[in-house]
């Protein structure tokens, strides 16, 4: 995402003297700073996601005769390899380039080669001219959008990208819960490494400020917006989304706050009203 230059060589991030203030969706150039990019595999810990999600993504995306996907918040690349893996056509695209980076290395690492664009959702077909059957935005990456305007754009961008019968996947974290009964975690979908710990420092309806500590004691935060999930399920409605379905924890039918993440799946098959009723 566009904003202003950052030496993407720094090791320390930056948020002033306030760090609850900081609410600009540009802001996560500085966030991503390529020391805590060089840990993010160690958060995920690749094996552990691998063997939690299962066959979910792959299975969604088979069921709807998808080939063609853009992975819009590759981060390091986990998703877009597991893609690749299974035979899917992929582009790869990420705001921070130390990600991207890092994503078409460990994509090699595994005996792939990524195709890389780095891209901001906003702008999206600036820079991405092909169109897609799907388009997967995961990681709870879309909080990272703290402007209604930048989430109704962002949601343009991707609808315009898709195919006349495409789907897009999104996720999130579970805010409703977080917001309305504190945080608890089962630790054990997304962020699967072990030794380290992600927790909030602060949330109120406006910020999910995000602390990430590792091992040898470091600590780096994401300032996030805390999306409520019938929010989210609304503004793809208004984009052009007509149906969307909703899962927790990769499972279709959940308590509203027992999940720890959502995942929205939502298709841009157009029907005529009279044919929905």
């Amino acid at each position: 995402m566009r904003g202003k230059y950052v030496n993407q060589t720094t090791q320390a991030q930056s948020f002033g003297k306030d760090p609850t203030t900081v609410r600009d969706t540009s802001h996560y150039k500085e966030e991503y700073v390529k020391s805590f990019v060089e840990k993010w595999d160690e958060l995920i810990d690749w094996d552990r996601r691998w063997q939690s999600e299962g066959e979910f993504f792959i299975e969604q995306l088979r069921s709807y005769g998808v080939e063609r996907v853009l992975d819009v918040a590759c981060g390091t690349g986990f998703h877009s390899v597991r893609l690749l893996s299974a035979g899917f056509d992929v582009v790869s695209a990420d705001g921070a380039p130390e990600m991207l980076a890092r994503a078409f290395q460990n994509a090699r690492d595994r005996g792939y080669i990524l195709r890389t664009v780095q891209a901001d959702w906003r702008w999206l077909n600036r820079t991405v001219h092909e169109q897609f059957d799907a388009v997967i935005c995961l990681g709870n990456s879309f909080t990272h959008l703290f402007k209604e305007h930048d989430r109704r754009k962002s949601l343009a961008e991707y609808y315009a990208t898709l195919n006349h019968d495409g789907i897009l996947m999104l996720d999130q974290r579970n805010y409703d819960a977080i917001l309305d009964e504190g945080f608890s975690t089962k630790h054990q979908y997304y962020y699967c490494g072990e030794d380290v710990i992600a927790e909030p420092e602060h949330v109120d309806e406006g910020l999910a400020r995000f602390r990430y500590t590792f091992p040898d004691k470091s600590s780096y935060h994401l300032n996030m917006y805390p999306l409520r999930k019938k929010y989210t399920r609304r503004l793809m409605h208004e984009v052009g989304f007509q149906h969307i379905e909703t899962y927790g924890d990769f499972q279709e039918t959940f308590k509203a706050n027992d999940p720890d993440f959502l995942v929205h799946v939502a298709e841009k098959s157009y029907q005529e009203e009279d044919e929905e009723s």
